[in-house]
């Protein structure tokens, strides 16, 4: 055993450097585990300091108090312990008030009970003065209590040390430097108080708080030299989980037995299926055509989601997990947005069959009827329908086109009354014979620029193609939670079914494809807008068209590069021959219809 004078001086020292290694992680706030870390060596000079009045003191009511005052200490530092290990570690999710006050429980039951120690024997069941090589020791039999404060100490303790203990194989040095001067600083005074504990101390002290000098040069060390709370692996933990949950890919996880373990917010956007729903079923229920997907790498197939118009495509790939021994844990199967690729590989096919087939078609038509011009009038009248056709083609290119350029600004908004009324108007201009109906329910409300042309389309379309003795369109428009919905109906011809079923296989062959660009024009410029395309069978024949989108912010409009989401530059009536090639970003003044 140590004399006391030498006692004391090593128990001043372990003050000091504890005191210095408290000012230097408080001096670190607010960065990661500075605080806990701050409060735990707070908790350990505590111990310290009163420990060292216990020694000087000669009475038992003396030694008594100063062992009771201690306590504060004692079971401040295994919860510090495990906020700075948690906080340390980027699990600061668990440092929230209401756990803190959990884990404070048992800790404020054992301060009360040591204040109020005359009165029980919960804590401690006998104290007394027993003499150790001529010097008075305090020597106390721990009650119930104290084996549940003891077991609940080291509890804590071996919570706090697993996630350091995976930091000691970290590939960065200085977490490696960090992890192993932090578990040292604490499993030297915690092997002392174990050894007490088991009766292997044979001064009867509890020479933990001598050991907490090892403590203190191990966090000196740690705050120094590795700088722990200057270069901290606490944004690691948290960073994964944040690349997986917000990475554009959806990615579910599988284990060995195939079943779903783990799924980001994409993934359960990209399936339908919450991640409370998926995790802990088979796979093969959550995925579809799970069970032919390859083992590793990229599915030679697309997966489909979705129908019609709101169809999406999915490259799928298959990452296998394994351990550090190379045994499969289970794999990673992620989904890859490619719809945007499709959609211009469609539009592309679309534009390349109009160029290619429709215009070569009418000019071929010219030709050959120019050469009979001189002999029959009515080969010169062919000659200038095709013209005018070929017009009508080149003017949906450019609306097409239009589309596009406006595509790359969705967010830019105009008034839907507006653009309503201007197409309404437009078209009755041009198709003077149908009678039109406007009721616009949606005062106030804006949409993407994008529906200029489609709904300009929609309007002319249902005029244009219009053949019943008396003619007319309805447009209606409503606004509903936050989106609006304006419906056209006519009672025309309707459109062919074969034309439906093009738009709704998203793609055209040689043998089966639309008649020309109108419609299209109108799913893509609805599937820009974020929105939703249906066609149906009007009530009295003819057809009728639903266009659903978002609702834009009225503040938007003032927002626009080019002015485009302006009420004064909505854009209806255009698009047609005086308009040139503008739209598209050419200049105003070229002639003919290209």
């Amino acid at each position: 055993m140590f004399p006391s004078g030498l006692l004391t001086a090593v128990m001043v020292g372990t003050v000091a450097v504890g005191m210095t290694a408290t000012l230097l992680a408080w001096r670190e706030r607010p960065e990661p585990g500075a605080t806990p870390l701050a409060t735990m060596l707070a908790g350990q000079v505590w111990w310290s300091v009163f420990f060292v009045f216990e020694l000087r003191a000669d009475t038992l009511a003396a030694k008594t108090f100063y062992s009771d005052v201690q306590w504060v200490g004692v079971v401040v530092i295994p919860v510090a312990w495990l906020l700075f290990a948690l906080e340390y570690t980027g699990r600061d999710r668990y440092v929230r008030p209401r756990y803190v006050a959990l884990l404070a429980v048992v800790p404020a039951v054992t301060v009360l009970l040591a204040a109020t120690g005359g009165y029980h024997d919960l804590l401690y069941l006998d104290s007394r003065l027993v003499t150790v090589d001529g010097r008075a020791v305090l020597n106390r039999t721990g009650g119930p209590w104290y084996w549940v404060i003891t077991a609940y100490t080291y509890l804590l303790g071996l919570l706090g040390s697993i996630p350091l203990l995976r930091l000691v194989r970290s590939d960065a040095l200085p977490f490696r430097g960090q992890s192993l001067g932090l578990l040292v600083g604490t499993a030297a005074p915690w092997a002392s108080n174990a050894l007490f504990l088991a009766g292997a101390v044979p001064s009867g002290l509890d020479p933990t708080p001598v050991l907490f000098a090892v403590s203190g040069v191990a966090y000196l060390g740690a705050i120094t030299r590795f700088r722990l709370l200057g270069t901290s692996p606490s944004a690691n933990h948290r960073a994964r989980r944040l690349v997986f949950e917000r990475m554009r890919e959806g990615a579910v996880v599988v284990d060995r037995h195939d079943y779903v373990v783990d799924m980001n917010e994409r993934a359960s956007d990209v399936l339908g299926v919450s991640s409370a729903e998926a995790l802990g079923r088979p796979a093969d229920e959550v995925v579809p055509r799970y069970d032919q997907l390859p083992e590793e790498g990229r599915s030679s197939r697309h997966l489909a989601t979705g129908s019609g118009f709101q169809q999406r495509q999915y490259d799928a790939t298959v990452t296998a997990v394994a351990d550090f021994h190379g045994r499969p844990l289970g794999r990673v199967v992620s989904f890859h947005d490619v719809s945007d690729h499709f959609r211009r590989q469609q539009r592309l096919e679309v534009l390349n069959r109009v160029l290619r087939h429709n215009i070569r078609t009418e000019t071929n038509l010219i030709y050959g009827n120019a050469d009979l011009a001189a002999a029959d009038d009515a080969h010169v009248e062919a000659v200038k329908e095709g013209a005018m056709r070929i017009e009508a083609i080149s003017d949906k290119a450019r609306d097409a086109i239009d589309i596009f350029e406006r595509g790359r600004h969705p967010d830019e908004s105009v008034s839907l009354s507006a653009v309503l009324e201007e197409c309404v108007a437009s078209a009755r201009e041009r198709h003077p014979e149908p009678e039109y109906d406007l009721a616009a329910e949606a005062d106030g409300a804006a949409v993407s620029s994008v529906l200029v042309p489609v709904l300009e389309n929609v309007v002319e379309n249902a005029a244009e193609h219009n053949d019943a003795e008396e003619p007319w369109v309805r447009v209606r428009a409503t606004r509903d939670d936050g989106a609006v919905r304006v419906r056209v109906v006519d009672n025309g011809p309707g459109i062919a079914d074969h034309e439906r079923a093009v738009l709704e296989r998203g793609n055209e062959t040689p043998l089966e494809h639309g008649s020309g660009l109108g419609l299209w024009l109108v799913a893509w410029g609805v599937d820009m807008a974020d929105g939703e395309l249906s066609i149906d069978d009007g009530e009295a024949g003819g057809t009728a068209v639903t266009v659903a989108v978002p609702a834009l912010s009225d503040d938007d409009r003032d927002e626009g590069e080019d002015g485009a989401g302006s009420d004064d530059a909505v854009g209806c009536g255009e698009s047609r021959g005086d308009r040139g090639v503008e739209a598209a970003g050419g200049p105003a003044d070229s002639t003919g219809p290209d």
